[in-house]
């Protein structure tokens, strides 16, 4: 459970960066948390790899996402959408620590969570094609 909070402050601060078009910085992350409760350091800790892994590699991210995602262009998905698809692409690709099972389920609870009905099978039919194009 402890890695899900860290999943979806991840993703609200993902949102927030999306949104606002600007770059994670201490600034960011400092002001963050001054309006949320205060967590436990692990919590953090993997919150923090999430967006800077994102970040770093979110133009790669994208590209799997445009190539994964027929007849829908980044721009066109819901912002939410667009950034639990980076998120859990972030750690499909680049985490070897996390079972892939894990990284799909975790990112469609938090899409029914944070999103609408739609969108939890949506970026389930994309983490699976990108899942199993992984193995190939």
């Amino acid at each position: 459970m402890k890695r899900r909070r860290a999943r979806e402050y991840a993703l609200q601060i993902l949102f927030q960066l999306d949104m606002t078009g600007s770059d994670f910085s201490e600034a960011v992350w400092t002001e963050f948390w001054e309006g949320n409760e205060a967590e436990e350091r692990d919590v953090k800790e993997f919150a923090l790899e999430i967006i800077k892994g994102t970040r770093q590699h979110l133009e790669e991210i994208d590209q799997v996402i445009k190539k994964a995602a027929a007849n829908w262009s980044l721009e066109r998905m819901a912002v939410i959408d667009r950034n639990i698809l980076r998120a859990a692409l972030y750690e499909l690709l680049f985490r070897t620590d996390i079972p892939p099972s894990v990284i799909m389920n975790e990112a469609l609870e938090i899409a029914k969570k944070f999103s609408t009905e739609e969108s939890a099978p949506f970026i389930n039919g994309i983490l699976d094609k990108v899942a199993h194009s992984k193995k190939s």
